[in-house]
């Protein structure tokens, strides 16, 4: 291949490599001293600066302006100019190359076909094919892989210009095990197959702008899941748009509607006994309990120690008749945390209870029953959150996070691995909810979870320097479209570009 072109892309080695004929490219790199190679550049500028002064004496003679020069040789001198500044301040090197193309056919028709092939494709990029007539023998022996080249045709190359002809423009990923699909190599067309269970932290991110896929993909990851593990699967679906996906599961899937219609409870003070064998699932139960209170009469301020302590004492008590005999009728309701914050002496159980009122005997009390939904014999489940007013949507996302976990918990003691699906991750992003997610997180891989948020924007996870630990803590980011902005207020917030991510 003879290279005429100043400037060569990588796009003509890989367009050769796409022909569907029988082509075999081989390439042939010797590198030369860089003292000789300068001195190899300043012996052609001498030759050129001879040829000009020489048309220049013939323009004298002909009687015409004397910087009359051809075209070539000013366009030669200006390139010998370029090449040895880059061999001396440029850090480049020298390379004599041999490129041989090979091409094999079971007729001579077919052969000439091919050939022809090859040659517009050289063509287009500014070079040419030439056939090595009298040489097919070398030529042969050249293209084996005995790293000997007998054809005597070279050309000189620098660093960069060579390092366009190296085949290795592409990072595979394909794990193996329970490797899940995740999309084509855009360069080589080959599957992308990752298992998130090897990376250091399998929590994950899937980011885009609306319309660009998020969806998609997490229901593409979902079924790959359910195919080819034995995991359970939860998704939290505040839009209602996972239910006929679930459903085609048959009797392994079950969609859980939670709105104030519905026959479908999730019982707030569910309880697991066995959550772990060196923390105390009360006091686990407790925290939780607070959040909620918090979120339903803390305000801008949260609650008051004396209100922190009254609930904590009111948990304890409610859950004695259930520790001595775990039975699910005994498993005690909201309304039974109410009762007994009325019996308690002082004002501030008062205000406690009448703020609760609402959710035990009021329009809201959507959450005041035993739960009735069996969470144990489905491998897939969805919570349809679509439903809920403005006033439970955020205590139904804690409640159900709080039931996750309770699940998790369960499956932790079965070596089972739970995948935690969140669409909309960005309502999860707000006060108290916001600190669970961050403790989902933070304690998921421990207790063989998986969760992964979908989101819009990146800017939603640098909202605030805890939710920021979401992003830390997620060695999985799905990135699909991104808004033009977000490049500015990456930089800005990390102090510089990060342009690669795992996967």
């Amino acid at each position: 291949m003879q290279i005429l072109a100043p400037e060569l892309t990588d796009r003509l080695l890989a367009e050769l490599l796409d022909l569907d004929d029988a082509v075999t490219v081989n390439l042939h790199i010797q590198s030369i001293d860089q003292a000789q190679a300068i001195k190899n550049i300043k012996r052609k500028m001498s030759d050129l600066q001879k040829m000009t002064i020489e048309e220049q004496k013939k323009a004298v003679r002909a009687g015409y302006d004397m910087d009359i020069i051809p075209t070539d040789l000013a366009t030669y001198g200006e390139e010998a100019k370029n090449l040895l500044q880059d061999l001396q301040s440029r850090n480049e090197r020298m390379f004599l190359v041999t490129v041989l193309v090979e091409n094999i056919a079971p007729k001579r028709q077919k052969l000439l076909n091919d050939i022809l092939s090859a040659s517009g494709i050289a063509q287009k990029y500014n070079c040419a094919l030439k056939r090595l007539d009298f040489q097919q023998e070398q030529g042969l022996m050249s293209s084996l892989a005995l790293g000997l080249n007998q054809i005597e045709i070279e050309r000189g190359l620098t660093t960069s210009s060579t390092a366009i002809f190296v085949p290795f423009t592409t990072c595979e990923l394909f794990q193996e095990g329970e490797a899940l699909y995740y999309g084509l190599n855009a360069l080589s067309n080959n599957l992308i197959m990752a298992n998130r269970k090897n990376l250091k932290n399998p929590n994950g991110l899937f980011l885009g702008t609306p319309g660009s896929g998020k969806s998609f993909s997490a229901k593409r990851e979902i079924v790959n899941v359910f195919l080819l593990t034995e995991d359970d699967i939860i998704i939290a679906d505040p839009e209602n748009e996972y239910g006929p996906l679930v459903q085609q599961f048959g009797a392994q899937g079950q969609v859980i509607d939670i709105s104030p219609t519905s026959t479908n409870y999730i019982n707030p003070m569910d309880i697991n006994l066995d959550y772990s064998d060196d923390e105390n699932p009360i006091t686990l139960k407790s925290d939780f309990i607070l959040s909620l209170c918090d979120l339903v009469i803390g305000g801008k301020e949260g609650l008051s120690p004396i209100e922190r302590t009254i609930i904590d004492r009111c948990t304890r008590l409610v859950y004695r008749d259930y520790l001595q005999d775990p039975r699910p009728e005994n498993m005690p309701v909201l309304g039974d945390l109410y009762g007994l914050l009325l019996k308690q002496s002082e004002p501030e159980a008062q205000n406690i209870a009448t703020a609760l009122e609402i959710y035990v005997n009021g329009s809201l009390n959507v959450f005041n029953h035993r739960s009735n939904i069996d969470m144990n014999n489905h491998r897939v489940l969805c919570f349809q959150l679509k439903s809920l007013g403005k006033a439970l949507k955020e205590i139904g996302l804690l409640i159900m996070q709080d039931a996750v976990w309770n699940r998790v918990t369960a499956n932790r003691s079965k070596h089972k691995t739970t995948w935690f699906y969140v669409d909309e991750f960005h309502l999860l992003l707000k006060g108290q909810t916001g600190s669970f997610s961050v403790e989902i997180w933070k304690r998921f891989r421990k207790w063989g979870g998986i969760p992964s948020g979908l989101t819009q924007n990146v800017k939603d996870l640098l909202a605030s320097r805890e939710i920021e630990n979401i992003f830390e803590n997620s060695d999985f980011i799905y990135m699909l479209n991104q808004a033009q902005g977000i490049g500015r207020f990456w930089r800005s917030s990390w102090g510089f570009p990060r342009t690669s991510f795992p996967m």
